[in-house]
């Protein structure tokens, strides 16, 4: 095995906790139908939540989004001006989806109010950028391993909102030698593709690379795919059966610890 030469970073629930930035964005725009209609706001988020997803899946562009790695609830705060036939068609689809998702879940408590789901559709994406979270022990790994190694942050999505993302945490950036978003290569992970394009940015081969990353079926198995050396961040202790990685941790702090071994 050639020595360790480069690690490569998952952005999302990685690096940064955006499952907890969608959670707060939820709960500042689920307060305003509280003050306007007493409703729930834990009921409606719930909601939502699945009336965004039946939505999101039932467009013609949803399999794209699929593959570059766009979630329902990136879609309800995208504006995606990003290059590409399918983009362009995201770009259209986006305002009526994000005000159709919010207008569904009302009508579930029985309130027709279209214009009120157009101003929580326009709510959700302001409470959004303004709740970004990194994962407290980020940083100090970004900083033990910087210097030491190539970094290379290897993401799927939108290059227009991970763009705003990193805008949001602007801390992350400069760690980086490389930053490949599956929006802008043209396929996501687990595409072996993006794996050997991202090898091939920064000129090593696969046994001189650790992938780190949260999501087995895109981060890990793509990893597999493609030879890389692989780490699974499982922070929930969830049950695996389905992918293997190389090694499995419960933080990024224990990352440290691996590598100083390998």
């Amino acid at each position: 095995m050639s020595k360790l030469k480069a690690v490569f970073f998952d952005l999302d629930d990685t690096l940064l906790w955006d499952e907890e930035s969608v959670r707060q964005a939820f709960r500042g725009t689920c307060k305003r139908a509280k003050e306007k209609y007493n409703l729930d706001q834990e009921a409606l988020e719930q909601v939502v939540r699945k009336k965004a997803r039946e939505l999101y899946e039932s467009y013609d562009v949803y399999p794209f989004t699929k593959m570059i790695g766009i979630n329902p609830f990136e879609g309800l705060w995208g504006t995606f001006n990003d290059e590409g036939e399918d983009f362009q068609k995201l770009k259209e689809i986006a305002p009526s989806y994000q005000k159709q998702a919010w207008t569904n879940a009302l009508l579930e408590f029985s309130i027709d109010d279209p214009e009120f789901g157009l101003e929580l559709a326009e709510t959700f994406p302001e409470e959004r950028k303004k709740v970004p979270f990194l994962f407290e022990d980020s940083l100090k790994v970004l900083d033990s391993l910087r210097g030491e190694y190539r970094l290379l942050l290897l993401t799927n999505g939108s290059p227009e909102l991970q763009n705003i993302k990193l805008e949001i945490t602007p801390e992350l950036r400069p760690y980086f030698d490389e930053i490949l978003i599956s929006g802008d290569f043209g396929k996501g992970k687990p595409d072996p593709s993006i794996f050997e394009h991202a090898l091939s940015l920064i000129g090593l081969s696969a046994d001189e690379v650790l992938m780190v990353g949260d999501n087995l079926n895109t981060d890990i198995l793509g990893a597999n795919r493609t030879g890389i050396r692989s780490v699974w961040i499982n922070r929930k202790g969830i049950e695996n059966v389905e992918v293997k990685p190389t090694y499995e941790v419960k933080s990024l702090t224990e990352v440290l610890e691996l590598v100083e071994k390998l």
